[in-house]
């Protein structure tokens, strides 16, 4: 189809952290010839997620509170709703490691992010991301389960509402680190590395889709709904 790899497509596929993708995530790129295989990681988030600290908690013990009880609500919930947090990651990493690719960790340093983040927020949004954090720790896993429906319905409704409330956090979390990442898969690609399969949460595959075609490059994407249909109630 291609006179070569940098002709081909980037492909974007979207999961979520606490949910377990391994089989389809596999299944999605088993027959795809590859490059290299691309991660939502840094170095110390690779390092926690990749080889992970037996007593728990290891690099979240020293991040602000708010970010260390979502780390504790991404664990409890990937507990419940797979094979722990970051099982997608983990499945990515185990795939370039069995086919003898290259695992690129395109992600901003962990603590860069936060810290940028925390300077930006306003009081408002501060407060509804520490009490939304403290109710993720008692929010039972169906409720859960039922937004990710109600996420894979209509993700651009679902983003906007987020968009609408925490503001920061979507530019921060969303729109700047799309626009990084980006930057490092098209900097893959002038290295020579063309078919590159990328795994990142689901809400950044729009946004980054949109980065890398407005930098001349070629997208393929595969949503989280696809890899992961409606639960059945």
């Amino acid at each position: 189809m291609y006179s070569t790899t940098l002709e081909a497509p980037v492909l974007l596929v979207g999961a979520a952290h606490v949910v377990d993708v391994r089989s389809p995530l596999r299944k999605a790129l088993a027959e795809r010839i590859l490059d290299g295989v691309a991660v939502e990681l840094d170095e110390e988030r690779a390092a926690a997620i990749l080889r992970p600290d037996p007593a728990g908690g290891g690099a979240a013990r020293d991040l602000p509170i708010t970010l260390r009880v979502w780390s504790m609500v991404q664990r409890r919930l990937g507990q419940e709703l797979g094979q722990g947090a970051g099982a997608e990651m983990r499945a990515a990493a185990e795939i370039a490691r069995e086919r003898q690719l290259p695992l690129f960790l395109i992600d901003d340093p962990i603590r860069d992010t936060i810290g940028r983040m925390l300077r930006s927020l306003s009081y408002k949004e501060r407060l509804s991301l520490l009490v939304g954090s403290v109710a993720g720790l008692l929010l039972p896993s169906r409720v859960v389960e039922h937004q990710i429906d109600k996420y894979n319905a209509d993700r651009t409704e679902y983003l906007d509402e987020i968009r609408l409330a925490f503001p920061t956090v979507a530019r921060v979390l969303l729109d700047e680190r799309n626009e990084h990442m980006a930057d490092r898969l098209v900097e893959l690609r002038r290295r020579g590395f063309g078919r590159v399969a990328a795994v990142v949460g689901d809400a950044h595959v729009p946004g980054l889709a949109g980065a890398l075609r407005r930098r001349g490059l070629p997208v393929e994407t595969i949503d989280f709904a696809a890899l992961h249909p409606a639960t059945a109630r």
